[in-house]
């Protein structure tokens, strides 16, 4: 891996192949990694990116909460870095909220989006109390907090089927330092709502969802694309689609990415 010095932070990123950028932004209590099975088939034929957020992999903690705001920052410094003016993003869950500050931030730096498993809505009042929740619980118990959060991310119909690949998440997810957990929690907890940005966007924007996704409720995330542009790709499993519906997924991509 890569990295830059960001406010006296190290910022891990990957970056290979040539063409049109691509970013790939990985999702809370996750990292690059989970990009591994699409990298090489896009790099084919892109330049893709990808950066562990603030606290994740091989990137530092920064402060006490990291709002979608600093990580933004963050892969801004990075694009900066490798003088990348105009890039697609793929925003997995966290990830996508980040793609969606910075392309508040950053507007004109944004050639199209993807956002996997996510939305532009923020935390409703019983989100920000179940990530209190959250906070206290993983400062207790910090292992059986990391495994049941990735365990309950998946449909459970793919739970039994896909166990080896949940199993090899949950030990990425448990090299997260505590720091970054809450940190992250509290920046999701306080983002903004950005459901703006899906109306006016001038760019291409394609939205991943799961029908079963214990996370975010399908019905409630249709909601917010209604008379917009954004294309819809749904998937009948949870919240995990880069693995649950791995082929799919990277076909659609490569569709969505060509047609840009």
């Amino acid at each position: 891996m890569k990295q830059i010095i960001y406010k006296n932070t190290k910022i891990a990123f990957t970056d290979s192949g040539k063409g049109t950028a691509i970013v790939f932004l990985h999702g809370f209590l996750e990292n690059s990694k989970m990009w591994d099975y699409f990298i090489p088939e896009l790099s084919k034929k892109y330049r893709t990116i990808s950066i562990d957020l603030l606290g994740h992999g091989n990137t530092e903690p920064m402060g006490y909460i990291h709002s979608m705001e600093d990580n933004a920052d963050v892969v801004h410094a990075v694009l900066s870095e490798l003088k990348i003016r105009k890039a697609v993003f793929v925003g997995h869950s966290m990830g996508g909220y980040v793609a969606l500050a910075f392309a508040e931030l950053y507007a004109d730096n944004v050639k199209g989006m993807v956002l996997l498993n996510s939305t532009s809505r923020a935390d409703s009042d019983e989100r920000k109390i179940n990530r209190d929740r959250a906070i206290k619980v993983v400062k207790q118990n910090y292992t059986n907090f990391v495994r049941l959060s990735i365990a309950n991310l998946f449909s459970e119909n793919n739970r039994e089927r896909l166990e080896s690949e949940i199993e090899n998440v949950k030990l990425e997810a448990l090299k997260t330092p505590l720091q970054g957990i809450v940190a992250s929690l509290e920046g999701m907890k306080i983002r903004k709502d950005r459901e703006v940005i899906l109306h006016f966007a001038p760019y291409p924007m394609l939205l991943v969802l799961g029908k079963n996704d214990p996370v975010l409720n399908y019905e409630e995330s249709i909601e917010q694309i209604e008379n917009t542009d954004v294309k819809l790709l749904t998937f009948p499993d949870g919240h995990m689609s880069h693995i649950e519906n791995r082929e799919e997924l990277i076909k659609n991509l490569l569709v969505f990415l060509k047609n840009l």
